[in-house]
């Protein structure tokens, strides 16, 4: 299945149906006063968040969704049928814009979800409504409330509990691989990976969601290379790795090139808690992984765990520190929620 994360679609509610105008006609009832029924009112239009669903690929195809309309009221005061309502079903993690692409109309996260986008019209009134004491017999109806139309767009931001960052090559495919059932494409050029994947990592008989990034470059925030296009993918991460090609000349430099593009596309990303790994360190000998620890260690300020994707080595110890932080965070928003007030 292709992978999508960016769609316009536009939507149009049902109009509602329109009032009759009739009167009652039967044999010895001379004056049968009016029997007009109301018009049926409009369909909606709905997002709704589904399972099994993980891109936008099918808004590629069909971007246009009209519910159906009311139809109009009868005699004998028959209301019309309403409108059939159109469901659109988009994956967890879909946020729903405005047509400026930046005010959010929803934000869908959960399975099940549902938000309405567009209402349906309300059908119009029968002739029986306008009766009154001085007007027995109303020649008058209203017509069906018109429908809405949007233009919307759909956003997909992927929901893992941690993200890859790095260089184009820096070893995050072979990483995911390593750890997951996930088989994303492996090679020794920049930019392999042109979609995000995902992948459920295990450790200590525990299990997260691990996303792959397309990787960054200098200058990406600005739309060179694959730009920033999927970097919002990782703002719902509790935590980020961050790889660092251990085979590069400057591997201080490769992990402020990183940092700076994600300063610049969003202060809460950069801001998330990382871990920083040297990877590929087993085409490294003792000294150099002791001078690049050394050096990474000064630029990002913190623990650099060293690994080799390929080989396993220093895996499971980055694993259980992501472990670490994701366990927190959760235990966090547990205890938030309980202490939040309860409401019926």
């Amino acid at each position: 299945m292709k992978f999508l994360d960016l769609a316009k679609v536009t939507i149009r509610s049902g109009s509602g149906g329109n009032g009759c105008i009739s009167f009652r006609k039967e044999k010895f009832v001379e004056f049968g006063g009016p029997n007009g029924g109301d018009g049926g009112c409009g369909g909606d239009v709905w997002a709704e968040c589904v399972p099994a669903l993980n891109t936008l690929i099918d808004f590629r195809y069909q971007q246009h969704f009209f519910a159906g309309n009311g139809k109009p009221g009868m005699g004998s005061q028959r209301t019309g049928k309403d409108g059939d309502d159109i469901i659109l079903k988009v994956p967890a993690g879909t946020e729903i814009l405005e047509d400026d692409g930046e005010t959010i109309v929803a934000d869908l996260t959960e399975v099940g979800q549902r938000v309405m986008l567009a209402k349906g019209g309300n059908g119009g009134w029968g002739n029986l409504h306008f009766k009154t004491a001085t007007n027995q017999a109303p020649r008058r109806a209203n017509p069906g409330q018109e429908g809405v139309e949007r233009e919307l767009w759909l956003r997909l931001k992927l929901i893992a509990d941690a993200g890859l960052a790095g260089l184009p090559n820096a070893g995050k495919s072979t990483f995911l691989a390593a750890t997951s059932n996930a088989r994303p494409k492996i090679a020794d050029y920049p930019f392999t990976t042109l979609h995000p994947n995902l992948g459920v990592v295990g450790v200590d008989q525990r299990e997260f969601v691990l996303a792959d990034i397309p990787g960054l470059i200098e200058g990406a925030s600005e739309g060179r290379g694959l730009g920033d296009q999927f970097l919002g993918h990782i703002e719902r991460c509790a935590v980020l790795l961050h790889l660092v090609d251990g085979t590069s000349e400057d591997v201080a430099e490769d992990f402020r090139i990183i940092d700076r593009e994600l300063e610049l596309y969003s202060e809460i990303v950069h801001e998330k808690p990382r871990v920083v790994g040297l990877n590929k360190c087993d085409a490294l000998s003792d000294e150099e992984i002791a001078e690049k620890t050394a050096a990474l260690e000064e630029a990002s300020g913190g623990r650099v765990y060293v690994l080799s994707g390929a080989t396993g080595k220093g895996v499971q110890q980055v694993l259980r520190a992501l472990w670490a932080e994701i366990s927190g965070q959760r235990a966090e928003a547990a205890a938030e929620e309980e202490q939040a007030p309860w409401q019926p």
